[in-house]
């Protein structure tokens, strides 16, 4: 018996990470699915008419052991891998694909489920409350969106191109791991370091000392990527840093994308065409807000034509600035910090001894004991899978336990990039009644210390502290019956509203003045600075608007082909974004190969989802500007009408019931300085 297949003794729970061994995954996940094809057949054969209770409800409750093994194994596998890992999750994928696909695929399953849908219907769900009748509806819906009606000869075909797309995403985010840890820049010459920072200059010394080497050594990682950039005096090095970046998984070695990215878009045409669909987005847009790929190019469009004149008009002051006719891609960041100094006097480097981590950790507990009344207790007896890893408690106003919160905060060779929440338990309410809560985690990529400094972010570090922070609510205020209704697990245009909603706060002074203190003088971060910061937050927001907006673009072009990609890659993609580009591109440079977004992690025809809730988090955040950004009142009415209800009901009526109104684009316009 493996771990995975007992009842944890750590306190709430929680996962026994040193118990874990890697010979545990295996036999645990084989183990769990077998225990689950028992517990579906035992559904599928009952001798009972179907009932919501029998089927439906009885389903939702399968499938622990491999819940538990797998939600450690897959969250191991981006935040503290290994080759061996990666090894057995090429082993692994094709089984747990086929086990998915066997259960989906059930066809005394599937008749139990439609019996049951169909005479529910029959009755406008009248004897189900609301969010039984969601959970009956996504049930349903999804087997069929799982190929539940296609013939025999049809469903064979989906398998067989299920496991094949669940192996290349695989691939493709392993290669990018890899390619982005094979690169480096090692500079022993100090006067290549001109212009960078103490801080980068620190963090570059101690990775060199870490790899025991002499110098500087300089990754592809942000919080070592992003500084060069931005400072480096030195534009040859700059163009190979920028080059390395934006070619990887591009070179003729064993982590190159193109072919595998070629695949996985024509497979996932195949896989819509085979339930009849035109395309991938059209299948995918079925199960959103924005229902339709036309609905999703208004928006872009609409965004299209309020920015880009006035992105046009930002890269036209950084040329005069720079006093060139033409800007190259490796000088934006850098050309950008001295017109921003300029302008405003103002840029990260001057904001990063008021940002140290623990401070901006204090700050943003603080903000959500202001804003819904819980608390954040460390405990350090939670058992951790890193020794970086932090554990903490979380109580909600009256005392009660809420959740359980990891922190996971600097990048190391066995991290994938960037930044994330993720769960280990999803909360959900047992036939006793008993309230399962969640245990959460965020995992970012944040400036480390070093021997001479303790980490020191930079305000976009801040800013996405803040964004996993707002998934990280979503997750722990979850008060749903149904763990696959619960938390996050809504419609994907919908579940980055929580996250770009507390980046609002970044640059309010109120909040600020809570935490910002000089990491060495515990001076508060002067007024006249703050007030820098937020004249400078619209600086080049055009751009960035239309970054966006060109990786949106992109998304939409690949999943809504009706016939397969042919061609160049590399052509295709610069073609497709081309109206939202407002700098010259590199013939060499590829973005698809590496966006694992679209790629790998499940934003495929669903990249405008962060526009669109970019347009309902400025829409709801105007409704704290106006009540005050700390009330109580409106943070209840968040977290009671959005945050703790999950996907039980439709996203826009949950929306409405907190706003009491459907949002428009006005106020994100207004908040960018665009009207």
């Amino acid at each position: 018996m493996t771990i995975f297949e007992t009842t944890y003794t750590t306190p709430h729970g929680t996962v026994p990470f040193a118990q874990i061994t890697l010979a545990d995954f295996k036999p645990a996940i084989l183990k769990g699915i077998e225990e689950e094809d028992a517990e579906v057949n035992a559904i599928a054969s009952n001798p009972a008419a179907p009932t919501f209770q029998n089927t439906v409800e009885a389903l939702e409750q399968t499938g622990e052991t491999l819940r538990k093994a797998t939600d450690v194994f897959y969250n191991l596998l981006s935040a503290e891998t290994n080759d061996e890992l990666e090894a057995l999750a090429q082993e692994l994928s094709p089984i747990l694909t086929e086990h998915s696909n066997n259960i989906s695929l059930n066809k005394t399953l599937f008749q139990r489920i439609k019996t049951v849908y169909e005479e529910h219907r029959a009755n406008s769900f009248k004897d189900l409350d609301s969010e039984q009748q969601r959970l009956l509806e996504n049930c349903y819906k999804g087997f069929v969106r799982s190929g539940a009606n296609l013939s025999e000869d049809d469903k064979e075909k989906l398998r067989s191109i299920t496991s094949e797309l669940s192996l290349l995403s695989l691939q493709f985010s392993q290669n990018k791991l890899k390619d982005t840890h094979a690169y480096s820049l090692h500079l022993t010459d100090p006067a290549d370091l001109q212009g960078l920072p103490q801080s980068s200059l620190d963090a570059a010394r101690q990775e060199a000392k870490d790899r025991g080497m002499e110098g500087w050594v300089f990754t592809l990682q942000a919080p070592s990527y992003g500084p060069f950039m931005q400072y480096s005096d030195r534009p040859e090095l700059r163009r190979q840093m920028y080059m390395a970046y934006n070619t990887l998984c591009t070179h003729d070695n064993a982590y190159n994308n193109v072919e595998i990215c070629r695949k996985l878009i024509n497979l996932r045409l195949q896989f819509a065409q085979l339930l009849g669909y035109k395309t991938y987005a059209d299948f995918v847009l079925e199960n959103r807000m924005a229902e339709t790929p036309q609905q999703v190019e208004q928006l872009l469009n609409q965004l299209i034509e309020a920015y880009k004149p006035v992105a046009k008009q930002e890269i036209d002051a950084l040329k005069a600035f720079n006093g060139t006719d033409e800007l190259a891609p490796w000088d934006f960041a850098f050309v950008s910090n001295k017109l921003r100094q300029q302008k405003y006097n103002i840029d990260s480097e001057m904001l990063r001894p008021y940002f140290e981590l623990s401070r901006v950790k204090e700050g943003i507990f603080s903000l959500a004991t202001r804003l819904y009344g819980i608390t954040f207790r460390r405990n350090t007896a939670i058992p951790v899978y890193h020794k970086d890893v932090e554990a903490y408690e979380v109580f909600d106003t009256d005392g009660t336990f809420l959740a359980v919160f990891y922190c996971d905060f600097f990048p190391r060779p066995s991290k994938k990039s960037g930044a994330w929440m993720t769960v280990y338990n999803e909360q959900w309410k047992d036939a006793d009644g008993v309230n399962h809560r969640p245990h959460v985690s965020i995992v970012t990529n944040f400036t480390k210390p070093t021997d001479q400094k303790p980490s020191l972010l930079t305000l976009g570090e801040v800013e996405t502290f803040l964004h996993e922070f707002g998934h990280s609510l979503h997750g722990m205020f979850a008060n749903t019956r149904y763990r696959s209704l619960s938390g996050t697990n809504v419609l994907w245009d919908f579940v980055e509203l929580p996250s770009q909603f507390m980046e609002n706060y970044s640059t309010e002074k109120e909040f600020l003045h809570t935490f910002a203190r000089h990491y060495e003088t515990g001076e508060a971060m002067p007024d006249e600075l703050i007030q820098r910061v937020q004249q400078s937050r619209n600086f080049n927001v055009a751009y960035a608007c239309m970054r966006q907006v060109s990786f949106g673009l992109l998304d939409m072009a690949y999943y809504t082909l009706s016939t397969p990609l042919q061609g160049d890659l590399m052509a295709f993609e610069k073609e497709a974004w081309q109206k939202a580009i407002v700098l010259p591109q590199p013939p060499d440079t590829c973005m698809t190969v590496q966006f694992s977004h679209i790629m790998a992690g499940g934003y495929s025809a669903g990249y405008y989802s962060y526009k669109w809730a970019e347009v309902l988090d400025a829409d709801a955040f105007s409704k704290f500007k106006q009540d005050g950004i700390f009330s109580r009142q409106t943070a209840q009415s968040f977290r009671d009408n959005i945050l703790s209800k999950g996907n039980t009901l439709p996203p826009m009526q949950l929306y409405k019931q907190f706003r009491s109104k459907a949002p428009t684009i006005d106020a994100l316009l207004k908040r960018n300085g665009i009207i």
